[in-house]
């Protein structure tokens, strides 16, 4: 009898344990109704990150843009070799995200918009694959304070941002980064002013 109990105890677990995975991923119809931000010119991202990173497959690039669209921070990372989890992708994510940039929890609203482009085999269309980073992103994004944005795979085909139909052939997986610069926040300039800064300019003056 303690072995049968334990035997049903096992299979509802492994089967719990299932359903928990597979609820962590998104289907398109899903993203799509999420509200996602559209990227104003998806193209200028996916070439500015494509030569930044030089991305291969199973590499991922998380990529963080200010309000009019700079480059504020990215980092990239290889996907390691395990079945597709959307829990684990938010931890990567996230560690990736805690490591470049500063967190925004204290904002009210988010005014920094995280995005990924993943470069993978296959065709263009939607993977179970696909739906865990969506997944990943989205929650990565609520617990560092920024808003969820695109999802760009990047194939053979070329780029495509799930859930908007939008993409282009290049850059692709084939292809060799273009000569193009991505525009970034530029550097804080260094901050004037105080007591000590009103002696120096005093004795400048003489």
């Amino acid at each position: 009898m303690t072995f049968g109990f334990a035997s049903s105890s096992a299979a509802s677990l492994s089967t719990s344990a299932s359903a928990a995975s597979a609820s962590r991923l998104l289907e398109p119809a899903e993203w799509a109704a999420a509200g996602i931000p559209l990227l104003r010119n998806p193209r200028e991202v996916v070439s500015g990150l494509h030569a930044r990173h030089r991305p291969k497959p199973s590499m991922a690039i998380v990529a963080v843009l200010d309000p009019d669209e700079r480059l504020c921070a990215s980092a990239s990372f290889l996907r390691r070799p395990a079945p597709a989890d959307g829990w684990m992708f938010r931890n990567a994510l996230l560690a990736q995200l805690r490591r470049v940039i500063p967190h925004d929890l204290r904002r009210r609203t988010p005014v920094r918009t995280a995005v990924l482009l993943y470069c993978r085999e296959g065709d263009a269309r939607w993977t179970e694959e696909d739906g865990a980073w969506m997944w990943g992103l989205r929650d990565a994004c609520t617990l560092h304070g920024l808003r969820c944005g695109a999802y760009i795979t990047l194939t053979g085909d070329g780029w495509q941002v799930l859930g908007e139909g939008r993409g282009g052939r290049r850059p692709s997986t084939h292809s060799q980064p273009e000569p193009f610069a991505m525009s970034e926040v530029p550097t804080p300039a260094p901050r004037t002013g105080g007591p000590v800064s009103e002696v120096l300019r005093r004795a400048a003056a003489r």
